[in-house]
């Protein structure tokens, strides 16, 4: 009778003792789907440079892979893929699996190229996820001093003399300097011509020597230049003042409105990453950004850091292939 009862209440407590044993199975299950999620990342990270090593935007690649290899424990492993213009570079980012391994540091040409190229192997914003903005630096106008042009009045003026002799070298199709030659254009009365070299470097020894009367350029290129007396610097394409040239008016200032044109970089990993992931790598890319020895370097090379959400560097991304799909279609460039 004593076994019977004792049995009986073991019975009675079953349905109670299998319902915690339940719970607890499915705790211990959460905490382990959870930590997997999080443990990451768990082996190198290949960050892409669709650039050819020493270039400004490599720089800035290793010098932040240095610092995030520092906040999370694991290597970024730069890889430069450069050609075409940085497609061949994103389309191999574009097709890597989506699992937070593989990031790539993309450019103003990201969204530029697909307008110029009739295909180039991918989506700049549906093939991949966008995870933050890094900065900017503006492009300037530099002239020779064979020109003898100092302002934006005197460049017009020139412009107007000789119409359609005027020339602007470029670093190249559908780089921020080249978009700064067409957008010029479009602002002064499309009296000047486009002439792209392979990169800035030549467009810039060709200006020093007087063969070609202006160049876009960063300022971080064209500085020694400016230093040594070679070039003149006449204007800056964005909505103010650089903090490191105060003197050097924008074109606004000088009458021509919405001429601005910066070069911007920002990471991005293919379309599909898990979005913890993703959130992670903006939380640490944004907090080695703002770094005080990373914004320092950034200040050598005239780059505004401008780190942002996952969200707004999607926003940013639509709309500068937005405004820059519609400066070239004005400029009989885009690709139908």
């Amino acid at each position: 009778m004593q076994w019977n009862m004792q049995n009986a209440l073991r019975i009675d407590h079953l349905p109670n003792l299998l319902a915690a044993w339940t719970i607890t199975s499915l705790l211990l299950f959460l905490v382990t789907v959870s930590t997997t999620a999080l443990a990451y990342p768990t082996k190198p990270i290949r960050f892409i440079v669709p650039n050819v090593p020493g270039g400004s935007g490599d720089v800035i690649a290793r010098a932040l892979s240095e610092k995030l290899q520092q906040r999370l424990g694991q290597s970024f492993i730069i890889d430069n893929r450069s050609g075409a213009g940085t497609i061949i570079g994103t389309q191999i980012a574009a097709k890597a699996p989506a699992d937070g391994y593989t990031i790539i540091l993309s450019a103003l040409p990201h969204v530029i190229n697909p307008h110029l190229q009739k295909s180039v192997g991918y989506h700049p914003i549906n093939d991949f996820s966008p995870i933050t903005l890094v900065g900017y630096t503006p492009m300037y106008l530099f002239a020779s001093l064979e020109s003898k042009v100092t302002t934006v009045d005197n460049l017009i003026s020139l412009a107007k003399a000789s119409p359609g002799k005027l020339a602007v070298g470029s670093g190249g199709n559908g780089t921020a300097t080249h978009l700064a030659t067409e957008l010029l254009k479009l602002r002064a009365g499309d009296s000047m011509i486009h002439t792209p070299y392979k990169s800035t470097g030549p467009a810039l020894l060709d200006l020093a020597g007087g063969h070609i009367p202006f160049v876009f350029s960063s300022l971080a290129a064209a500085s020694p230049l400016v230093k040594a007396g070679k070039i003149t610097a006449v204007a800056v394409a964005n909505d103010r003042r650089g903090q490191a040239t105060p003197e050097i008016k924008t074109f606004a200032e000088a009458g021509l409105k919405d001429l601005v044109v910066v070069h911007w970089l920002g990471v991005l990993a293919p379309a599909g990453v898990n979005a913890k992931i993703i959130n992670l790598l903006n939380s640490e890319f944004v907090g080695a950004i703002n770094a005080p020895d990373i914004r320092e370097r950034f200040g050598r090379l005239d780059i505004e850091p401008s780190p942002n959400s996952p969200e707004e560097f999607k926003r940013f991304l639509i709309n500068e292939s937005l405004r820059w799909g519609d400066v070239l279609k004005k400029a009989n460039l885009i690709v139908n």
